[in-house]
């Protein structure tokens, strides 16, 4: 049976904008950490191609942990899995300033941090909002959850570029580490009315082993998860590595703190109009049109002289795009696989996702060092953002249609 308990006791407004400051915290910690390389650099003397591998790794371990932590709250309720989840991330940050050698900062960096993050993930969240949230709301609710870390980017990096000015970036590792705690009453109220799963699985027989195996057989899932694949690298190669191109041009680290911190900005719009647009617009479309707009946005900044303005420009119109492609991604996911097991089936598109992302954080720095320039990862941008483009036309999506219509839902 369907585990999905409407709360009428509480706002749905209310669990979004919940739901939403958790991932603003957890991205926006994630996002702000790249600002420490060089200084994480120089401290130890690992070399930014180890420091870049250990924040390859750390999207790939986030990636892992969602599907992991999914699985286990999806069996036996979220809050657990998301508080573990947080403690382990922020002790994770808030230990890093004491690392002094690679295995150190691969293992808090790369492991612990990221797989506390993962518990706190895109996945989860939505997952555990979708529990007390009706279905017609759901898009809407996406979006401020998706908007919610852009908040957390936008307001993060700049008092993250702050704190380090004042206090040191030892103690400012530290204060970001105390400050993912406060995710932690926010996770009460999402989680607190959420339902104890059904052990013996869902009418049917569909347990979660069924589910895997049906979505797994899936051209479209499969689809979803190669176009995610392409996001991953993309959205990890510049929150990574913009920083190192901002200092190549010669700039202020400011400019990629701000820069950063713009991409949440507007990523805040970019994800409330794609929540609202993808109630009634195809969603596979939707995701097709944005990777094509960030193909054309990434050329034009490849080919325009490299200024302040430039840098903003780009972030803007980047950021438009940047997470906008969740919603209607995790839309699809239960379109096409349902929601009983979301956590866990989005867990594994978001694994897709950070696969690309172990490969753009880590392939920057080794392109970096072999031509010491970011020439080629813009190009590998540009084409697998026209990949993922075509990617998803095939998608066999299926809309809803009124009811005066047709009692039926007819696939695109």
């Amino acid at each position: 049976m369907d585990t999905t308990v409407h709360v009428r006791s509480r706002s749905h407004l209310t669990i979004a904008l919940a739901a939403g400051a958790v991932f603003a915290l957890g991205l926006g910690l994630r996002q702000a950490q790249p600002l420490f390389i060089s200084l994480l650099n120089s401290h130890t003397g690992v070399g930014y191609a180890t420091l870049s591998l250990a924040f390859g790794v750390s999207q790939l371990i986030w990636g892992v942990a969602q599907p992991v932590a999914g699985a286990v709250a999806d069996r036996w309720g979220p809050r657990r899995v998301m508080m573990s989840g947080t403690i382990l991330f922020a002790a994770a940050i808030a230990a890093t300033p004491v690392s002094d050698n690679a295995f150190m900062l691969m293992l808090l960096i790369g492991v612990a941090g990221a797989a506390g993050a993962g518990a706190i993930g895109p996945a989860m969240l939505m997952s555990a909002a979708n529990r007390l949230i009706p279905e017609a709301k759901r898009a809407v609710a996406s979006g401020i959850v998706n908007a919610g870390g852009s908040v957390g980017q936008f307001t993060i990096l700049p008092l993250t570029q702050l704190l380090i000015g004042v206090a040191g970036w030892q103690q400012a590792m530290v204060l970001l580490g105390m400050a993912g705690l406060a995710a932690i009453p926010a996770i009460m109220i999402v989680t607190r009315a959420a339902p104890a799963p059904s052990l013996a699985g869902v009418a049917g027989g569909c347990t979660i082993g069924v589910t895997l195996r049906g979505a797994l057989h899936d051209p479209g899932f499969l689809l979803l998860n190669a176009g995610f694949f392409a996001c991953g690298f993309h959205v990890a190669f510049i929150s990574t590595h913009l920083p190192g191109v901002v200092a190549l041009c010669g700039m202020p680290a400011t400019v990629s703190a701000w820069s950063l911190s713009l991409i949440g900005l507007f990523n805040i719009l970019g994800s409330l109009s794609v929540g609202k647009a993808i109630q009634t617009v195809s969603m596979k479309y939707a995701l097709a049109t944005l990777y094509l707009a960030r193909a054309v946005l990434i050329l034009a900044f490849y080919l325009a002289p490299k200024t302040p303005v430039a840098f903003a420009l780009f972030a803007a119109g980047l950021g438009f795009t940047y997470l906008s492609t969740v919603p209607p991604t995790i839309g699809l996911v239960a379109n096409l696989r349902g929601g009983r097991y979301l956590a866990t089936l989005f867990g594994i598109v978001m694994l897709s996702h950070q696969v690309g992302g172990f490969l753009g954080a880590w392939l920057g720095g080794k392109a970096f060092e072999a031509t010491r320039s970011y020439d080629w990862m813009w190009l590998a941008d540009i084409a697998l953002c026209l990949v993922a483009a075509a990617l998803h036309l095939p998608i066999r999506e299926v809309r809803p249609v009124p009811v005066a219509t047709s009692q039926m839902r007819q696939p695109t």
